[in-house]
């Protein structure tokens, strides 16, 4: 319970309008699970582009060994038809159990942590079917993998981290403190790196980690009690408030162009004078007041050069102090 299946549902709903398929592969989940999260699709219009196929956790362990396959032969069938897919694993520990359950009944012998020893073969011949025709067209695969005790160096794990471009880990112990999505910027990694990004983000995110890494540092020392210095206290206020910058509610998705903005507002230090119980507030306002009144000479410009210019970061300074003026705290939040 870190947040996983919240995690893909956000992302399923962050495709609305992208001309984009959704594949939804559920192995060995229980029904009421899934039920539940078929129900939030529903209800929030997203069930017009996704595909959920689902072998229950009830089935036989030849279903869920199976299930996997038909999900990304369906999403290999758009791809050839022009379609870009997306589809989520949900989750590849449930598939290696069934195959090692499969395998003691076929008398296969047991390997490293009782999986048979071709299950890094099963998972790599599965993932990497994921790809980009010439064409254009695409099929991009997330698979989710349980661990036990935040134990990241288990076997199907790192056999997954192998295979794939990057994985996203979320941590127990940021979950339990309220920082969700949970996501642990120091051991998530994308071997992708920035090639993804739009110029925007790579802009406004790009020291980012490195000082999510330092708050993380100082706070251990914090802890002990240490005396700090100013420039270290300066950084552990900071990285307070880059934490509450990336708390996000459940099921609300932001656009690249939201996202820059709500960045910029931290690279700039315009949060430093705000609360940090009212830094979610401030940077939504924020958000809002650049779509309401300037919508086609900052947003807009941005969302179509994917980019935001030395000449846009002056005037968005002075939005910005224009509307730290305005501001007003709601009053449950301002304590």
């Amino acid at each position: 319970n870190t947040g996983k299946t919240s995690l893909i549902i956000d992302t399923i709903l962050h495709q609305r309008g992208k001309n984009m398929i959704c594949i939804y592969v559920a192995i060995g989940q229980r029904q009421a699970n899934i039920a539940r999260m078929v129900r939030l699709l529903q209800e929030n219009g997203a069930l017009d582009y996704t595909v959920v196929i689902s072998a229950e956790a009830s089935e036989a362990v030849l279903n869920q060994y199976l299930v996997p396959y038909v999900g990304c032969t369906i999403g290999e069938y758009f791809r050839e038809r022009g379609h870009d897919a997306l589809i989520i694993y949900d989750d590849l520990s449930n598939h290696a159990i069934a195959y090692r359950e499969m395998s003691l009944l076929l008398r296969r012998s047991p390997g490293r942590e009782a999986y048979p020893g071709d299950v890094f073969y099963l998972h790599s011949r599965l993932l990497e079917r994921a790809g980009k025709l010439v064409s254009g067209s695409s099929l991009t695969a997330l698979p989710i993998v349980q661990i036990q005790s935040d134990d990241i160096t288990a076997y199907i794990p790192t056999n997954l981290m192998s295979i794939t471009d990057g994985h996203i880990f979320l941590d127990t112990q940021l979950f339990n403190q309220g920082i969700r999505p949970a996501v642990n910027a120091e051991n998530s990694v994308s071997r992708v790196g920035g090639a993804a990004q739009t110029k925007a983000i790579k802009k406004m995110a790009r020291s980012l980690r490195l000082e999510l890494a330092q708050y993380h540092e100082l706070l251990d020392f914090a802890q002990f009690g240490t005396e700090l210095d100013e420039v270290a206290k300066q950084r552990l206020a900071r990285g307070e408030r880059a934490m509450e910058l990336l708390k996000q509610p459940q099921y609300v998705t932001y656009s690249f162009v939201d996202q820059a903005l709500i960045l910029f507002l931290l690279r700039y230090d315009f949060l430093e004078s705000v609360k940090i119980s009212q830094i979610h507030a401030f940077t939504t306002q924020f958000v809002s007041y650049v779509k309401s009144v300037y919508l086609d000479e900052i947003y807009n410009v941005i969302l179509r050069t994917e980019d935001i210019s030395d000449e846009m970061i002056v005037r968005l300074k002075k939005v910005a102090k224009e509307f730290s003026k305005l501001f007003v705290a709601p009053e449950n939040n301002g304590v």
